[in-house]
């Protein structure tokens, strides 16, 4: 199977079900305040290349975010936005395996921000390993279309859907948008949508990382499937780092 990251460089989520209307994605998008929206400035290897990024990340504490490290990795003037008003992210946590080339390992980071979010509401970790099965939602403020047409545009709107886990692969959970039981807001992640979450009873069970294509185009369209690093497998890692002073 071809793998292609979900790219977080594109500008201003998510691909839906073409029979439902996209108003019911931004209203249940509505629910999910801590998963914000992630802008910063992106360094490639010639300075030149440098330019501004939009992603996604999840608030899981008044001062801690999680997200996915290939959205931060090499990233500078890294913030997210509450209410309108950007928060500077002040300390970067990458894990330590990650690695760029390894697709669907260790894609998760931590965010430091000195001042409080202010939310009312931070998902608890979900530590248990029985993802599979299991009706989950999403959320994040990438790209949107439908799934008959694969990802065509953005708006800057945080918008939310469910889907049905298919499986555990590598470090990752995947879901499908074809076959198996169908929910009534089907929905699939797409470019920036990476760093964002996957939700199991409310509490944070992966970060949105990538999407797989069997067609060369990983557009979130009919066919694809949409990966999350495992929020199991790092929670001791989240605990042990958010409980480190910070430098």
């Amino acid at each position: 199977m071809l793998i292609l990251l979900v790219m977080s460089s594109f500008s201003l989520g998510g691909t839906i079900d073409p029979s439902v209307p996209d108003s019911k994605y931004k209203e249940y998008g509505s629910n999910f305040k801590y998963v914000l929206s992630l802008k910063g400035i992106c360094n490639c290897e010639k300075k030149e290349n440098e330019h501004l990024f939009h992603a996604s990340a999840v608030a899981i504490s008044p001062h801690w975010i999680l997200t996915a490290a290939h959205v931060v990795n090499g990233a500078d003037g890294v913030k997210v936005v509450v209410d309108g008003n950007d928060y500077e992210i002040k300390k970067v946590i990458i894990h330590k395996d990650y690695k760029e080339d390894e697709i669907g390992y260790h894609d998760i980071a931590l965010g430091y921000c000195e001042s409080d979010l202010g939310l009312d509401f931070y998902p608890e970790l979900y530590e248990k390993d029985d993802e599979v099965s299991k009706v989950v939602s999403m959320a994040g403020y990438g790209m949107t279309g439908t799934f008959s047409t694969g990802y065509t545009k953005s708006d800057g709107i945080r918008r939310a859907g469910s889907n049905v886990v298919e499986r555990i692969e590598r470090n990752v959970i995947v879901c499908s948008n074809v076959g198996g039981r169908r929910t009534q807001l089907e929905y699939m992640i797409a470019s920036g949508d990476s760093g964002g979450g996957l939700f199991i009873d409310n509490k944070l069970a992966g970060i949105n990382s990538f999407v797989m294509a069997t067609d060369g185009k990983s557009n979130s369209d009919y066919g694809d499937e949409c990966a999350h690093t495992r929020i199991s497998l790092y929670a001791s890692w989240v605990r042990e780092k958010t409980k480190e002073p910070v430098k």
